[in-house]
């Protein structure tokens, strides 16, 4: 099958395009800059230079190929506006790609977060969440799922909140970068709080998975662990930075926050029976062992 990748030098996009050209796929990736082109191209993809906002390139490089996995997405999350500028470009993209696709039967997978349900993993029947920070992101996957009825093979892969290699990446990272500014490990709530987790070579292969026989219209949860405190979490990267360990205001950590602070395991029991995932990369916890100070 012949690939369209946005988003392919991220975390998780880098170890997809590898999984795509390892098992026989070829790639188109859009790069918006020289680097990431070079980046591409080293890895064994064809490259089509532009950005997220320009749709024309989008519809092209989706035309040009027997499917698509959307990844970019913006990477200022500095405040709520920016946050939700990002989300406001996502969702344009997604929209263009899957109108480039209707009628045609091919595939389209997208991301999006595991939902959060009170007392309880979410599983993969739960909705996502259509209001709050990142609610606009929920309204754009489920507009995506919906173009199964127009003849799309749209997917989603539900990530975690920690998309993690060689100790970064995903919520972790953040906190290991706000460790770094600040001086503390710092955990917001009282730090009993879960997050699920996926290291990206096990993700990139439930992408994989789903491009090539996920049902039409149909979500799936890229989780390895099902839940880690938070805690935990800030004791690892205090101890391999060589910082203390405090709980500090939700507010340190921005539009965030209040996600951070949110008790929100998964379960991936669906995906694994349905598309035979099974996840075989190391822990978070383990990986957190890759921090160096």
């Amino acid at each position: 099958m012949h690939v369209f990748v946005t988003g392919g030098t991220g975390t998780i996009g880098s170890a997809v395009v590898a999984e795509l050209l390892g098992n026989g796929h070829t790639v188109l990736a859009l790069a918006r800059s020289d680097s990431s082109a070079h980046t591409l191209e080293s890895a064994g993809a064809r490259v089509l230079r532009g950005d997220l906002a320009d749709l024309g390139v989008l519809r092209s490089g989706a035309a040009q190929c027997d499917g698509v996995i959307s990844l970019a997405f913006g990477r200022d999350y500095s405040s709520p506006d920016a946050l939700a500028q990002a989300i406001t470009e996502e969702s344009a993209a997604l929209a263009t790609l899957g109108q480039e696709l209707v009628g045609s039967d091919r595939p389209i997978v997208t991301v999006s977060g595991t939902p959060w349900v009170p007392g309880r993993a979410s599983v993969e029947a739960d909705p996502l969440p259509t209001d709050g920070p990142v609610g606009g992101r929920g309204r754009s996957v489920n507009a995506l799922l919906s173009l199964a009825s127009q003849g799309v093979r749209s997917t989603a892969v539900r990530m975690p909140r920690t998309v993690h290699n060689e100790g970064k990446g995903g919520f972790a990272g953040l906190l290991t970068d706000q460790a770094r500014r600040t001086g503390v490990a710092g955990y917001p709530g009282d730090g009993t709080q879960r997050w699920p987790a996926v290291h990206a070579l096990d993700a990139a292969v439930l992408f994989r998975l789903a491009l090539e026989s996920a049902p039409a219209g149909t979500p799936w949860h890229a989780v390895a662990d099902e839940g880690d405190t938070v805690r935990d979490i800030a004791t690892t990267i205090g101890r391999r930075l060589g910082l203390p360990v405090e709980a500090v205001p939700q507010e340190d950590f921005g539009p965030f926050g209040p996600i951070f602070a949110m008790d929100q395991p998964a379960s991936s029991a669906h995906t694994r029976d349905a598309l035979g995932w099974r996840p075989t990369h190391s822990s978070l916890l383990e990986d957190l062992e890759n921090i160096q100070p």
